[in-house]
């Protein structure tokens, strides 16, 4: 049987994205108890493409290592497709799935997961025998290769209780790759490692990336996931919009959740202008380009071009400093002269928090409005955006 060849966009879902390579759609999880049904996933929609280190980022309880089991395979969803180049997951025997998981998909358990029978270089060995990617001439190099390059070498005949759960996790890292998969995905895969072997873990995945492989890592470490060059965030089941999670890093996930589910989506035309009263409390980018101008004559002035992941959150700015215009650390005055966006050639999507919507959220928080009033500064003082070469309007 030959490795399913990955991305395939012969015969992609209807609504995946061609660029897709692994795409779950409508994906609800329910387990039973004693106490009655309870969803740990909540219609989640998302999509991972070729060469993307990704990182699913969640309170504990919130089901990352859930969603992780969704994607491997280890599990299946209540109700939902999951599917992976051409390959619907949910729909695969037990059998099946274990020779597609082999030869696709390495897999860092947060616990390692080694038998404990086998010595750390016959772990190793062990998935390229069961799945026959490897010729078996060359596995034990291979192995080999792989313990010294995650800094094992002189451990390769030892038994994992005989060496430290940093160097378990290590050889875990070497086992998940033994194979050459792919897609590597990994559990907490630095929970349990000193400073110096994270780093060393966080590096071989960096590599695995450049060399073109898809890393997806779930964490609860947020310092760890802003390694990755793109964050999910899942929140009590349920997935925040990317694009409010990145503009508003600072912000408590509960929170990022609520703001995704009430933002409406506005959507500008090129050259289209929109006062900034009419955006509401806040206003995040999710597509295209827009300029921040400020009416004055002969013409308006320019202030700031945001990008996707920007904010724009008129009441919490203040006037800027002339010098320190272009970026998103200046204030835009709430009093005329009026403030404006105006999209660029490409029409522009934004999603806009309605000031009454903000002033729930305010309400409701636990801790009261004052962090985050506070998260919210923080994210301006720290957004990124770029200048014009003419620097007006």
């Amino acid at each position: 049987m030959n490795r399913i060849h990955l991305p395939v966009k012969s015969t992609p879902q209807a609504d995946m994205r061609p660029d897709a390579m692994i795409c779950l759609t409508d994906v609800v999880k329910t387990f039973k108890n004693a106490a009655g049904a309870f969803d740990v996933l909540k219609g989640i929609n998302v999509e991972f493409r070729p060469h993307e280190f990704v990182s699913v980022i969640g309170r504990s309880g919130s089901g990352k290592s859930t969603l992780l089991n969704m994607m491997t395979g280890i599990d299946h969803p209540t109700s939902g497709t999951v599917q992976i180049g051409s390959a619907y997951l949910h729909t695969l025997s037990e059998g099946q799935m274990s020779v597609w998981r082999g030869r696709n998909m390495g897999i860092v358990f947060q616990f390692f997961q080694l038998l404990p029978m086998l010595t750390l270089l016959e772990n190793v060995i062990l998935p390229m025998d069961f799945c026959n990617v490897v010729p078996a001439a060359e596995r034990e190099a291979r192995a080999l290769a792989l313990l010294k390059e995650v800094e094992l070498e002189g451990f390769e005949h030892k038994y994992p209780a005989a060496v430290s759960g940093g160097q378990q996790q290590s050889a875990a890292v070497a086992r998940a790759l033994a194979n050459d998969p792919p897609i590597l995905v990994a559990d907490e895969p630095t929970g349990n490692l000193d400073t110096r072997t994270a780093e060393l873990i966080l590096s071989i995945f960096e590599a695995q990336v450049a060399s073109g492989k898809t890393v997806i890592m779930v964490t609860h470490d947020s310092t760890l996931a802003a390694r990755a060059a793109r964050q999910v965030v899942l929140s009590d089941g349920e997935l925040v919009n990317e694009a409010i999670s990145s503009a508003l890093p600072e912000v408590a996930h509960s929170v990022l959740l609520s703001i995704s589910k009430r933002a409406k989506p506005i959507t500008l035309v090129a050259g289209e202008e929109l006062p900034a009263a009419a955006v509401g409390a806040l206003a995040v980018v999710t597509d295209g380009q827009v300029d921040v101008c400020m009416e004055a004559r002969p013409k308006p002035l320019w202030l700031a071009r945001l990008m996707p992941g920007c904010l724009f959150a008129p009441r919490w700015m203040e006037t800027p400093p002339q010098e320190n215009r272009g970026l998103m650390r200046i204030a835009i005055p709430r009093e005329p002269p009026h403030t404006f966006l105006r999209a660029l050639e490409q029409p522009v999507s934004l999603l806009a928090l309605a000031e009454a919507d903000l002033q729930s959220l305010l309400a409701a928080s636990p801790v009261g409005a004052q962090p985050l009033e506070d998260a919210i500064r923080a994210s301006l003082a720290n957004m990124p955006c770029t200048e014009t070469s003419e620097g007006e309007g």
